[in-house]
């Protein structure tokens, strides 16, 4: 599931020599999540593989944290991965594909005529964010009903009352209600359950042993609960209910047997080359429950994930027949660089261990940064106070979330990769995420 302000891990294409895997260098990665545990910046669990072997596992945090019970995260710790389930999703699609029992040129229409312009939306165009259906979770009205069950039906009248956004294949868009349907079309098809077809269609033939759909968070099971860090300490984050996710956002997994379905989809197991090269076919950012992650000089291939306080991304490296894969609980430093540290390590690429210094601001130049501001190019208001000393940000019809001072000027949201840099005598913010730049102004 993804977020109005999302969580994008973007990594940066840099000049690289040829992987040396004898010299990867455990100890300095070990240092970095050393860093993150002692200075309260995230929690989660890390694995890379090379040649189908695991290579590093590392578990920072607490998969259950509370004044009365605290239980340690280890490799084995099972997290909500969020839109990495889309690649799930996608990879049973082709396989019904493969069966006959589908093909992508068939029209919603055939299984959802309700949802407007049905008839002009194909399979294909869902799998590739072209369909023009709107994001449902971008919407307001989400955070009303995300923490109750909701019916198959419930869900597609939520989705057939919905504009859509534009003319299906005018262009792509990233929306979570076309894997949600399309989680649905598999079920209508095999008349079998999302997780039972999870079970025999991936797990079983990946020889994964922690992936299955969720449910509510069990901790006696190791299944991590996630948080947000406020105030100096981890909060509990909500939970969703995983009724609604459902083919776009609803399955556990842990980062190691992450590394094994990404292996076994590229390694043929899963579905055909064919149908493989069509999910890395890139199309305004997009691939088919795929996207592409150039890192250094290397192509990978993958897919990010948050949902309530989790974060995660996995991204495999068919050339090298290497994998990255981070899953988190809780964020307080931007998940895309602990995914360019491990890639560094497993590339033996220079990189550097943060020290996460505190930087203090006088509470009155704080205070002359509260307001709401809001920009015409920028779809939500964004309303910044001051808490004893400390700025927090809200966007429109989102939580508000703690920002960690830079300098006197500069405030980052490290969760989400959002840079915040305030201009009082202009009564200006500038808001940065993934290299883009958007000029806010203070209401008055």
């Amino acid at each position: 599931m993804i977020k109005k302000i999302a969580l994008l891990y973007l990594i940066v294409a840099v000049s690289f020599t040829a992987v040396q895997a004898q010299s990867f260098n455990k100890a300095k990665l070990d240092s970095l999540f050393d860093a993150i545990s002692a200075n309260n910046k995230g929690m989660g669990s890390l694995a890379i593989s090379k040649d189908g072997k695991v290579i590093y596992q590392r578990a920072t945090g607490y998969s259950l944290y509370n004044v009365d019970n605290k239980l340690s995260a280890n490799p084995k710790t099972k997290y909500r991965i969020g839109s990495i389930s889309k690649m799930f999703t996608g990879s049973m699609i082709f396989q019904l594909i493969e069966e006959g029992k589908l093909n992508l040129a068939a029209p919603l229409s055939t299984y959802y005529p309700q949802i407007p312009n049905a008839a002009k939306i194909t399979i294909a165009m869902m799998l590739q964010h072209c369909s023009g259906l709107h994001n449902f979770t971008n919407d307001a009205v989400y955070q009303t009903y995300m923490l109750q069950p909701k019916t198959e039906q419930e869900m597609v009248a939520i989705f057939a009352a919905q504009q859509p956004d534009f003319e299906p294949d005018a262009k792509s868009n990233y929306s979570n209600t076309n894997f949600v349907l399309l989680g649905y079309i598999i079920e209508k098809l095999t008349k079998k359950t999302y997780a039972e077809n999870l079970r025999e269609r991936i797990v079983a033939k990946a020889g994964l042993t922690d992936t299955y759909y969720g449910g509510k968070i069990n901790a006696a099971n190791n299944e991590a609960n996630s948080y947000w860090f406020s105030t100096n300490t981890w909060v509990p984050a909500t939970e969703t209910n995983m009724s609604i996710p459902g083919g776009a956002g609803a399955v556990i997994s842990t980062p190691t047997d992450l590394t094994k379905f990404v292996e076994a989809l590229f390694a043929g197991k899963l579905i055909s080359k064919e149908h493989l090269a069509m999910m890395q076919n890139i199309r305004d950012n997009y691939g088919m429950a795929m996207f592409h992650y150039p890192v250094f000089t290397y192509n990978g291939y993958g897919h990010t994930g948050g949902i309530d306080g989790f974060g995660s991304q996995v991204i495999h490296f068919p050339a090298e027949y290497a994998t990255v894969a981070y899953c988190s609980n809780g964020a307080n430093y931007d998940i895309a660089n602990i995914i360019l540290a491990a890639a560094s390590a497993l590339f033996d690429k220079p990189y550097v261990i943060p020290t996460f210094k505190t930087v203090t601001v006088d509470n009155n130049v704080l205070d002359k940064y509260t307001g709401v501001y809001s920009a015409a190019n920028f779809p939500l208001k964004i309303m910044v106070t001051n808490n004893s000393g400390v700025l927090w940000a809200q966007g429109t019809g989102q939580g508000a979330f703690q920002l960690e001072t830079q300098s006197a000027t500069v405030f980052k949201f490290a969760a989400a990769g959002i840079t915040l840099e305030f201009n009082a005598e202009k009564s200006e913010m500038i808001l940065m995420q993934a290299g883009r730049s958007y000029t806010l102004t203070k209401e008055k």
